[in-house]
Order: C-alpha cells, then structure tokens, then sequence
C-alpha cells in the first residue's frame, strides 16, 4: 500500500485543461457602436472607402473586432463591400430614391398602425413606449452624435416593432430590407430631427394607449409626412 502510495505521489499530474482568454464582447460591441455613430453623423461620409487598417489603428484595436463591426453593418445597409476591393459606406440616397422610400412609407406605415392598434395589448405597449425613444429627450447629458445614432437605432426598431404588431410580415420584411431608417437619419445630423421625431412618437403611442386605430393611422401619417418635409430640403442644396 506503501509503494502504491509512493508511485501515485511520484506519478505526473493530470493535464490542466485551460479555458482560452476570450476578447470580450463588450469590446466588439464597443467598436461596433464608434463605427455605427460614425456612419450615423456622417464623420464617414456616404461612399467613402474604410480601411479596415486605418479604424484599428485609430480605435486602438486589433482588426478582428473591426472586421466584425463592418459585417455587422454591412448587413444593416451602411456598409458595402465589394470584392478585391474592401468596404465602403453605403452611398446617400438620391432624391428620387428619398421619395421612392417616403411614398412606399405612406403606402405601408399608417395601415400598419391602424393594424396594431386593433391587435395593442399591454405587453405591445410597454415595449413599443421603451423603444419610441421618449427618454432619450430626458437625457440631455453625453456626446450629441452618440445621442443622435442611438435614436436613430430606436427609431428603426420602434417602427419596426409597429410592423410586427400589425401581424403582416411582408410588409415588415420590405421595409427592413430597404435599411429605411438609418439611411434616412444619414442625410442630416441635427437635434431637430430626434425632437420633433420624438414628438411624433408620443403622438402615436398616444393612439396605441387609446387602442384608436383612425387616430393611431393619422398619426403615423402626419409622421411620415413630416419626417419627409424636414429632410426634403436637404436635396436643394
């Protein structure tokens, strides 16, 4: 029992089985966010070439997490890549194309929210009021642009939400598939936009609380309507 003893003691040990360090998502999502707001406020112009060398150096990161962020937006429609030619932003809406996605707006938008408001229940409600962007007008603290690309993020889901409510997911898919809102806040970065936005939005929650379908589809036209007004004028310059 002895000798056994002295053998187990002298034996090697098991192989430590060790975890690998993981980057930590937080900093993906950190670089994410930069490039995101960058796009957002138009410090990367429509068009112009990113390098992916060029934003790890400046971010002070490896390129990884870079080239994960631009796949990332490449699928929401700010970023295009082209072949042996690396990423660009995605190019600004024309005129015609701006007025294409307004009229395919009013066509959709104030049906769905006539739909919705049928279909409102609490739940719908409470997550419709978080993402309509209300307490970011609360908030007056912090980087202007940061504040602007996170309405805009919140103004694409909330609309979309009011898509998924209404229950026809056609619809919805059209929609998200034409990235409407984060091109649309690319064509003028200015705090008028989220403010009177932000109005509008309490204007149509207003509705969703009533559960009025003709006052929740008027109010998503006026919406639209005004949304195109303020940004029209960007196009006479």
């Amino acid at each position: 029992m002895a000798r056994r003893a002295q053998i187990q003691e002298g034996a090697p040990s098991e192989p430590t089985v060790t975890t690998p360090i993981r980057r930590p998502s937080s900093l993906a999502n950190e670089v994410y966010e930069t490039i995101f707001g960058q796009l957002m406020s138009l410090k990367i112009a429509p068009g112009a070439r990113i390098t992916v060398d060029n934003l790890a150096r400046e971010l002070g990161v490896s390129q990884t997490p870079v080239r994960e962020a631009l796949g990332r937006l490449e699928g929401e429609g700010l970023v295009v890549k082209t072949h042996l030619m690396g990423y660009r932003a995605a190019p600004q809406l024309n005129a015609k194309q701006f007025l294409d996605l307004y009229e395919l707006r009013l066509l959709l938008e104030p049906h769905a929210a006539r739909q919705a408001a049928m279909r409102m229940d609490d739940e719908h409600l409470a997550r419709l009021s978080e993402a309509a962007g209300v307490m970011a007008r609360r908030s007056k603290k912090g980087d202007e642009r940061i504040r602007y690309s996170q309405f805009a993020r919140e103004d694409a889901v909330f609309h979309d939400l009011i898509m998924e409510i209404a229950g026809n997911e056609l619809m919805r898919s059209t929609l998200a598939h034409q990235h409407v809102h984060y091109h649309i806040f690319r064509l003028m970065f200015h705090s008028r936009v989220t403010e009177e936005a932000l109005s509008e939005h309490e204007a149509i929650i207003s509705a969703f609380e009533a559960r009025d379908p003709d006052a929740a589809e008027t109010a998503m036209r006026i919406h639209i309507e005004r949304s195109r007004d303020r940004l029209l004028p960007v196009f006479d310059q």
